[in-house]
Formats: C-alpha cells, structure tokens, sequence
C-alpha cells in the first residue's frame, strides 16, 4: 500500500485531489481509486470531502502522522540498503496475444538486468488495461492503441503494426475476401474491444453486412473457430500466429492495422525499473 500512502499524503498536502494528482503525474480519477482502495484498507474515511477541497478529518489527521513516519522509513531503508541493487516489483499488464512471444523476449532481457525484481504479468482487454494504468493499479501496459487521446498524464509509445486479414478456413474453395465475408458466417472480434472496434468500423465504412454466428475477444480462439470451419473472421496477422488449417486473405486498398503499443503514466522514474521495461519491449522486437 506504499502508493496509496504516497498518495494520501499528497493530497493532504495539497488539500484537493486534483493539485495532488497533477503534482504526482495522475488523474483525479486515479488520486480519488487510491484514496478510496486506503480508506477500505484502514476501515475508516480520511477527508472530508466537498465539490473544491478534500480535508483531513479527525482521522485522517491521526494517520497522516504515521503514514509519514512509515515512508520516511522506507526512504532510510532504502537508502542504507544502496550499492545499485535493485529489487522490488513490477506491475505489468498485457493483451493475450503479446503474452506468448513479445513479451516473452522481452523479460528475458528484462531480468538479465533485475533478476531480483519481481514480475507480476496482468491480464485483460485493452480497455480495462488502460484504466488500470490511470488508476496506478499497474505500473504500464501493453495494448491496442486507444480510438481516442489519452490523459495527459499518461504517455504512450508505438511497438509494432499488425495488418488485419480475413482468416477463413483452408477447405472454403478459393474466392475474393468481399465474397467470403459475404457468403460465410461471420466470427466477430468483440465489438467492445478496441480491435473489435477497427473490425466494426471497417465493416461499416465499406457497407459490408455479414452474417453474424460468434462475438468473442481471444485472437487464439478465434482462429480456432475458423479453423474448425465455423466462420471467417477479419483479425489481425499477429507475429506468432499459426496459420495451420487457415488461409489469410490481403483486404488490398481496404486494409488497415492493429496498432499495439505501450502506456505509461508520465510521472514514472526515468531509470527505474518502469522505463526499462519499455526499453526492453521495444528491443524485443528486434530479437
């Protein structure tokens, strides 16, 4: 609970959660998620709270004391404790299908340098993802990228491009990509997603109807799907895909891609463990 702490003094300090959030690097909505995440953590509300100021109550008067005395020792210890080793742990959210190669690579490279941090790999949906990160809840996060701007306190870097195909089973006699769609039933990447968002929109922009059989979010499974010759799908051509029992159609002057990248909160430590993460994602592309 160290964050939250960190957090709570801030905005103690500050007096709203707003002025505490911005000298942090972080939305309100994510000082507001940490204060509350405290609150249930000591059982008992720390501010009283009106629509400008958030102020210290008789409680919250009592642990800022403490809260303070805990980081000022934490700070000691890890000043004692010196010599450039580093330790600690790390908080790293990830879509599904980055788990299995990218980021694979990409922690090997990682512990070389911090064999003694500790890595926690979360799982999810972009967007539940990027919220986590807003809240703090995760250090960084590798996803989609968003269909719209990010808060200014949260930074985002490019990794890679995937080009999106129509996947449609090896037994479907060899016609255009319009016609499958058109013909086949549809297998839909989960419209609420941020790439179910691209396929819906490609879909719509072109006035392509389809006929719908299976809405889910896992690129694996969809494939999967296909394979088994229920449906086509347009999804992306991720790196390492298994194209066995698919064939990949171009979508030619109608493509568009997946874009996957990395979202940090601005505020991370240059050289902390954060930053090289990203580092190490980046260089893993080239590995």
């Amino acid at each position: 609970m160290l964050t939250e702490f960190q957090t709570f003094v801030a905005v103690a300090r500050d007096g709203t959660f707003t002025g505490a959030g911005r000298k942090l690097g972080l939305t309100q909505s994510a000082v507001s998620a940490q204060i509350r995440r405290l609150e249930e953590f000591l059982g008992v509300s720390l501010f009283d709270r009106t629509a400008r100021s958030a102020q210290l109550n008789d409680a919250g008067r009592e642990i800022l004391a403490q809260a303070e005395e805990i980081l000022g020792l934490v700070n000691r210890m890890v000043a004692q404790a010196g010599g450039g080793h580093v330790t600690g742990s790390l908080r790293v959210a990830a879509i599904a299908s980055v788990q299995q190669d990218l980021l694979v690579r990409a922690l090997g490279l990682f512990r070389a340098d911090f064999p003694d941090v500790s890595v926690r790999i979360v799982p999810g949906v972009s967007l539940s993802l990027l919220g986590q990160v807003d809240a703090a809840e995760v250090d960084l996060a590798v996803l989609i990228r968003p269909p719209f701007n990010l808060p200014h306190e949260l930074a985002w870097h490019p990794l890679m491009s995937e080009p999106m195909v129509l996947a449609v089973p090896d037994s479907l006699p060899d016609i255009p990509w319009r016609e499958a769609l058109a013909s086949q039933p549809f297998i839909r990447y989960d419209r609420t997603s941020f790439g179910g968002r691209l396929v819906d929109a490609f879909l719509r922009r072109h006035r392509l109807t389809v006929h719908e059989a299976v809405e889910l979010d896992e690129i694996d499974a969809i494939a999967n799907l296909v394979r088994a010759g229920l449906g086509v799908a347009v999804m992306p051509r991720t790196r390492q895909m298994d194209a066995t029992g698919l064939r990949l159609l171009d979508l030619g002057a109608a493509g568009f891609d997946r874009e996957i990248g990395i979202v940090i909160r601005r505020s991370a430590d240059a050289n902390g463990v954060a930053a090289r993460m990203v580092a190490c994602l980046k260089a893993a592309l080239s590995a």
